[in-house]
């Protein structure tokens, strides 16, 4: 097994405070594998915190960490996407998101002061999270004959694949799971016995 298809991510959501001057930072992180569940989080935070002044977050996702995002949703440019994001980067971490909901207190706390409260708080709601190990990889559906299954198992336990969704009706199906780092063996072994990806 290859170590290269591993990441640290964080098992749960966490949460983490900072206060300023009157102004409230509420930094939640979250465990996220998708923009579509970025988009679903930050909507319903929006919902519940709907009296809040500010909605900034920023996200990294995948292995390489190369989908990734950071807004500051009114603030000044660059005071908080990034530095949540610099936080999310010191931790090492990938599918994570991190939204810190901003309640003003009155007082302006100027372009430092709000890298510092995004960045404290951001710490904060990660210092309490539940860092985990990943390993990279997709779910594939197959679909073969009963004729295949034989082989299509034999190549699922030697693998070490996780399944779900199987259907034994007119044909066979399921979903495995691959991870990155044996794809390309898997696609050979599965192409070899004549089996269609979905």
């Amino acid at each position: 097994m290859s170590a290269n298809d591993t990441y640290k991510s964080i098992a749960e959501p966490s949460e983490g405070l900072f206060r300023d001057n009157g102004s409230r930072f509420i930094a939640k992180a979250y465990p996220v594998e998708d923009e579509a569940r970025v988009k679903e989080i930050v909507a319903a935070l929006r919902k519940e915190y709907h009296d809040a002044r500010h909605h900034c977050y920023a996200y990294r996702i995948g292995l390489d960490g190369s989908a990734w995002r950071a807004s500051d949703d009114g603030e000044p440019s660059g005071s908080a996407g990034r530095p949540i994001l610099g936080q999310i980067d010191a931790a090492g971490l990938s599918d994570v998101l991190v939204v810190v909901v901003r309640y003003f207190g009155g007082i302006k706390l100027g372009i430092p002061g709000l890298i510092r409260a995004y960045k404290t708080s951001t710490a904060d709601a990660l210092s309490h999270a539940c860092v985990v190990d990943k390993v990279a990889g997709r779910w594939i559906a197959l679909r073969f004959s009963y004729e295949s299954l034989p082989a299509v198992m034999k190549v699922v336990k030697d693998l070490g694949l996780p399944q779900r969704g199987q259907d034994f009706g007119a044909e066979c199906g399921m979903e495995v799971r691959v991870r990155a780092s044996l794809e390309a063996d898997f696609l050979e072994r599965i192409e070899k016995i004549g089996i269609f990806i979905v």
